[in-house]
């Protein structure tokens, strides 16, 4: 989405905060290459839906000036870890930089109001395009193209819910806790801590690390019932669902 104004200045990078992937960087630094920051969490499942993309647009255009900057801001207790945030950084292969944004400074300083969101500045600094949640993938990569005075073949969707032109169905909302029940989804995942396994409808899912674990997985938006249970030292926070194509 373009902003309704082309005067919004991007905030500046906090000081003293932590970097993965690269010394700490300043935003005033970067002006003269488009710069993309993208707001995540690796407890959430829509952030880890996304990063693929975002990935990409690293390996695909830094080299042509595109600076990517993922902000990690915690929305679970699990996420607050810094030392967590940088294990999962080494287990979902980002290469790109990374600002730990545990006491959601730039987050307020942005004004974000959920995860994902990504914000795509321009090379004098003002903001070009814009997304919250997850889609318009497309939009992004092409508003990257022209700043950056490309053009190529977008990536293609890398889930048939991501096509521009599909009829995806919103999904049960969210649920706290482990919680068990019937929904509305394409998918459901579980926000999990601690070690031991995790049991949804039947099916043994190992925890051995703090994230977001698949529990099932439909073809297209479908109606079910999740039953789940967690052996003792495993907690779960919190139980999401992704949207699917409709049937």
């Amino acid at each position: 989405m373009r902003p309704p104004v082309d005067t919004i200045h991007a905030p500046a990078f906090p000081q003293k905060a932590a970097w993965l992937n690269v010394a700490p960087l300043r935003m005033d630094k970067q002006r003269g290459r488009p710069v993309l920051v993208e707001f995540w969490d690796f407890c959430r499942v829509s952030s880890l839906r996304t990063l693929p993309y975002v990935k990409m647009w690293h390996e695909r255009y830094e080299e042509l000036g595109l600076r990517v900057v993922s902000v990690h801001c915690p929305g679970f207790e699990p996420s607050r870890d810094e030392d967590a945030v940088g294990a999962a950084v080494e287990r979902l292969g980002v290469e790109h930089p990374v600002l730990v944004d545990t006491d959601l400074r730039l987050w307020t300083a942005y004004d974000n109001e959920g995860w994902p969101a990504r914000y795509l500045w321009n090379q004098e600094q003002r903001l070009h395009e814009f997304h919250y949640g997850e889609g318009a993938y497309r939009e992004t990569e092409q508003a990257i193209q022209e700043l950056l005075g490309i053009e190529r073949d977008p990536l293609p969707p890398l889930r048939p819910e991501d096509d521009p032109a599909a009829q995806v169905v919103v999904p049960t909302g969210d649920k706290l806790g482990a919680w068990s029940g019937p929904y509305e989804a394409g998918g459901v995942w579980a926000v999990l801590s601690g070690r031991g396994r995790v049991w949804a409808n039947g099916t043994v899912i190992e925890v051995d690390h703090p994230g977001a674990y698949p529990l099932v997985e439909h073809p297209r938006h479908a109606q079910g019932v999740l039953e789940l249970d967690a052996s003792e030292g495993v907690t779960c926070h919190a139980v999401s669902f992704t949207p699917g194509v409709a049937s």
